[in-house]
């Protein structure tokens, strides 16, 4: 082999790496995906009363996670194809046939929105509109008889993908008027996202002694703090060690409470009363173990981060299940 073929295969391999390098680069995982396009799902639902979990999980499988070819080269995430009266921009692939005729948009927005105007201007969907829009179970088997796929797993497979990923509480969301508006921290060019406010079980009071009212969260007991308390006059008010409480509360000793703060009795337990939580402004995970009576190991540990990792607002944290 002479220099110049050498160099050209040389050449070759290293454009064939790159070309992998950035194809791995494009893929996403499932929740980067869901933050990417949460938003842009929950309003379609607001505007055409689709469920926007069945919007995600449909991206989720026909796109896998935005890194097929369809959605790299031609911004379709839903696999739909041209059909008759399509007037856009069409993109050429192999599919069920060869050299099909699949719809091509300016970018993932727009292909969003004709998967809203397909489902809702075509007769053989007409039945999934008379469901109650949060009913995904429902809306999956739906899709599924009026012959949106092929594959006889469809409808399971997209609400095993709902599920594990929890986009069920975006349908919640999307109807929900009680929002935070905050500035992404990651954004250099700060936009505003939404935070729903979790809404946490209430504690219930399970006795009253001659000092403290005694209260329940998660199924642990508590007591909220007085303006003048410390640890110490707390453990003495129950006859338990003052350690024992900076352990239940995982608190330094040099802690000074505040009052109306929570003051656990007990061990916290490693699973919340809830399934998720959303991170609001200013919070920290041992914030949020402290409010959702859960250990801050088990918090961590659940939703897969090292200990000391932050969090940003709108952060969804599982509270009873690993995160997938």
């Amino acid at each position: 082999m002479n220099l110049n073929k050498l160099l050209t295969v040389i050449i070759c391999v290293l454009l064939l790496c790159n070309e992998n390098v950035l194809s791995a680069q494009r893929k996403m995982s499932r929740q980067e995906y869901v933050d990417s396009y949460k938003e842009i799902a929950m309003k379609k639902m607001r505007e055409y009363k689709i469920p926007a979990s069945i919007t995600l999980a449909q991206g989720i499988l026909e796109s896998g996670c935005g890194s097929s070819v369809l959605a790299t080269e031609a911004n379709n995430h839903f696999g739909i194809k041209c059909h008759k009266g399509w007037m856009g921009n069409c993109f050429y692939y192999d599919d069920d046939e060869k050299n099909e005729c699949f719809r091509a948009y300016q970018d993932a927005e727009e292909s969003f929105s004709d998967h809203s105007l397909f489902l809702t201007s075509r007769d053989r969907y007409n039945d999934l509109f008379k469901l109650k829009v949060d009913d995904y179970k429902a809306w999956a088997h739906g899709l599924k008889k009026a012959g949106y796929a092929t594959n006889p797993q469809y409808a399971h497979l997209l609400i095993k993908i709902i599920e594990e990923e929890g986009l069920h509480l975006y349908d919640k969301m999307a109807f929900d008027d009680d929002f935070i508006v905050v500035a992404d921290v990651n954004d250099p060019v700060p936009t505003p996202s939404y935070i729903p406010h979790t809404k946490l079980p209430a504690s219930h009071k399970i006795m009253t002694t001659a000092e403290r009212e005694i209260f329940e969260y998660n199924g642990v007991k508590l007591v909220y703090a007085n303006a003048d308390d410390d640890y110490f006059k707390i453990a003495d008010d129950f006859g338990i060690y003052s350690f024992q409480l900076f352990n239940y509360n995982e608190k330094p000793k040099n802690h000074r409470l505040s009052e109306g703060e929570i003051v656990y009795l007990e061990k916290k337990k490693k699973k919340g009363a809830v399934e998720f939580y959303f991170v609001q402004e200013g919070e920290s995970i041992s914030d949020i173990a402290q409010k959702v009576g859960m250990t801050t190991k088990e918090l961590y540990k659940k939703n897969r981060m090292k200990e000391g990792d932050k969090v940003i607002p709108g952060t969804m944290l599982w509270l009873t299940k690993k995160k997938r």
